[in-house]
């Protein structure tokens, strides 16, 4: 494995190169990501063996215009369905497992802003996407009960607010420009929850580059402190408060994580199909030439295009549902669209793990070999997918149709 190496602040994501590509809507993004992912296959297992950071890349993902699709058309955007969005960050998942996650938290936090954003916040940040500016985040720190030694924000006495944590599993804030961070605040004798957006470059930001996880390696999740931030008020928007009435902000996450899944199935899938043909050695009792020909292999093969297949489906389902659930939501729309997200969730976690095992199961002991690159597909999978528990997938799914128990509302799912 290779070791990463600790950078207590990396070099700031340099302005946009150029003002991104205006897609005009759906068609156009899928086609932007197909184009993408075949630039980024490629060069996806150096990458990953060697923890090169995709720099370059992410700056041609960005410049396509596709860190904007799910901008409303009243702002600019093209405004994209939900599956389209599954469909795009699938695709480039395909070509590269770690590329494709980097955007993820970027997607959340518009949608964050959509739900919960003023008007003057959703046109100021919906233009700096449309700019070609990007989000990390940071949202997970270690759990603490005494509010003073979590993530949190206090007035400056001039209007804004001063910022002062610890963050990590920060995906994407290494190559951000804001990076969407989880705090709390007091109001009273209540805490509140909000979402700042903090500029990479202020004072007091400081990113520690210091993701050492066996698979999801080039996605940028360090670590994050901030010591004293300046945060103006307008750079606040609410979180906790998004929760607490009807919204589709938990599937909306959810879908990401599941496109990111089946990603992964599919290169992995991919990558089976010609080592086999070309590498694989036929088991002896098969009386067979090539492995290719192996009766049993082939029903192997089969199963798991079966699998992949069913879990395309189950996401495109869920982006309908997401879509209905967002044009009118309420508290059975959003349950229902949770409970489709849970379901496709549920099988493109097990699809992407087992396509990535039977990749070695199907290809033999060469497919083992490190220049092959090809166990970056298990753990890609098996990295992300512990992001939240599939148990508890089945287990809201099975509570709805069983007791009619509509899921709890919260970005894990």
């Amino acid at each position: 494995m290779t070791t990463t190496t600790t950078n207590p602040q990396p070099a700031p994501a340099a302005p946009p190169a150029r003002t991104p590509d205006r897609l005009a809507d759906d068609a156009a993004a899928i086609a932007a990501a197909h184009r993408l992912a075949d630039a980024f296959a490629p060069d996806a297992a150096q990458r990953d063996r060697d923890r090169i950071l995709p720099w370059d890349e992410l700056d041609a993902f960005v410049a396509s215009g596709l860190w904007a699709i799910t901008i409303p058309r009243e702002y600019g955007g093209p405004g994209v369905s939900a599956g389209t969005l599954a469909e795009v960050v699938a695709t480039i998942g395909t070509a590269d497992g770690s590329l494709c996650q980097i955007p993820q938290n970027h997607y959340y936090a518009l949608e964050v802003l959509r739900v919960g954003g003023s008007e003057a916040q959703k046109r100021f940040f919906y233009g700096r996407v449309l700019a070609g500016e990007r989000f990390g985040n940071a949202l997970a720190e270690i759990g603490h009960k005494d509010f003073r030694r979590r993530t949190r924000i206090e007035p400056d006495g001039d209007g804004g607010w001063r910022l002062h944590g610890q963050k990590f599993y920060c995906t994407g804030a290494l190559f951000a420009h804001w990076i969407p961070t989880l705090v709390t605040a007091l109001e009273g004798e209540r805490e509140v929850t909000w979402l700042a957006f903090v500029p990479r470059s202020a004072p007091g930001v400081t990113i520690t580059d210091d993701w050492d996880g066996f698979g999801q390696r080039v996605t940028g999740s360090g670590s994050v402190a901030f010591d004293n931030v300046r945060v103006e008020a307008d750079w606040v928007v609410p979180f906790l408060a998004s929760f607490e009435r009807p919204t589709t902000i938990g599937p909306f996450a959810q879908i990401l994580h599941a496109a990111i899944d089946l990603g992964q199935a599919r290169g992995a899938f991919a990558a089976t199909l010609p080592f086999v043909r070309e590498h694989a050695r036929p088991w002896i009792d098969a009386k067979v030439e090539r492995a290719a020909q192996d009766p049993l292999l082939i029903q192997q093969v089969g199963d798991i295009a079966v699998r992949i297949r069913a879990a395309e489906a189950l996401v495109r389902r869920a982006g309908r549902y997401l879509d209905a659930a967002q044009a009118a939501p309420d508290e059975r729309s959003v349950a229902e669209a949770s409970i489709a997200v849970a379901e496709a969730r549920a099988l493109t976690t097990t699809a992407s793990l087992d396509a990535g095992t039977r990749l070695f199961e199907l290809g033999g002991t060469a497919a083992t070999l490190g220049q092959q690159g090809l166990d970056r597909f298990w753990r890609n999978a098996r990295t992300h997918t512990l992001h939240d528990p599939v148990r508890w997938k089945y287990h809201a799914v099975g509570n709805f149709y069983l007791n009619d128990r509509l899921p709890p509302r919260h970005g894990a799912l």
